[in-house]
């Protein structure tokens, strides 16, 4: 049986896949997990393909002997804004598969061309949250925050929906705090603890602990100290405009 953590097999893989669905690649990279040594037997391989034209742009899901891919599309002539946008996301989960992965396929050294604006978009960061992000989030970690010394051990269910959301705040403000990149499902504790390995350690362990024994007290305490880093909590003198509404009504 394949070790599913060796990225030569996993590489081999995908290189088998791309050419039979998109024989038209100008380039491919396989990234994440796959290209990193640490997939399970359930990880997808994570697989950048550079196409000719914009009409295959986009994300798609496959299985492939017997394993699931999720392929990440892009024209050439698109890779300078979509990582731009990517980037702007804070995550930038194409730009890291360019970035840190595997080259499969290269006829006309466009995978390389990618790659070189990629490893530059890493090594810049995200860019910094505005003022406006910055209040928003503080209000919003205050109020879960509040919700979460609030919230009976006994309604369990209130309880941990609160903690996850407090975790989830706390580390898109730890990683713009730290300059450093975010990220959801496994990669947020992979990147908190990057960006910060001790706020991002009591967090995690804050969180673990409403998890297994109703105690909401260390992650509360580290959220204070995450917000006491930040200008502090925020309450009443919060104010934003509905601008997803102003620009449906433009």
């Amino acid at each position: 049986m394949n070790d599913p953590g060796d990225p030569e097999a996993a590489s081999a893989q995908a290189g088998r896949l791309v050419p039979e669905l998109y024989p038209e690649a100008l380039g491919a990279v396989i990234g994440g997990s796959a290209a990193q040594g640490r997939a399970t037997a359930n990880s997808d391989l994570d697989t950048g393909v550079l196409l000719p034209d914009s009409a295959g742009n986009g994300r798609r899901v496959v299985r492939h002997e017997g394993r699931q891919v999720e392929l990440f599309l892009n024209a050439v002539e698109d890779v300078p804004g979509f990582f731009a946008w990517d980037r702007a996301r804070r995550r930038a989960t194409v730009v890291f598969v360019h970035a840190q992965g595997m080259t499969l396929t290269d006829p006309s050294e466009h995978t390389a061309g990618a790659r070189r604006p990629a490893e530059e978009i890493v090594a810049l960061g995200p860019p910094p949250l505005t003022g406006d992000r910055w209040r928003h989030g503080r209000y919003v970690l205050t109020c879960y925050l509040d919700d979460l010394l609030d919230a009976s051990p006994a309604s369990r269910h209130e309880q941990l929906v609160v903690a996850d959301h407090v975790l989830r705040e706390a580390a898109e403000l730890v990683t713009a705090h730290r300059a450093a990149w975010s990220g959801i499902g496994k990669w947020l504790p992979r990147r908190l603890l990057a960006a910060d390995p001790d706020l991002g350690g009591a967090l995690l362990d804050g969180h673990l602990a409403v998890a297994e024994r109703a105690d909401p007290v260390p992650l509360a305490a580290a959220a204070k100290k995450l917000l006491e880093a930040i200008s502090g909590p925020l309450r009443e003198g919060f104010a934003h405009r509905w601008e997803a509404f102003d620009a449906h009504r433009t």
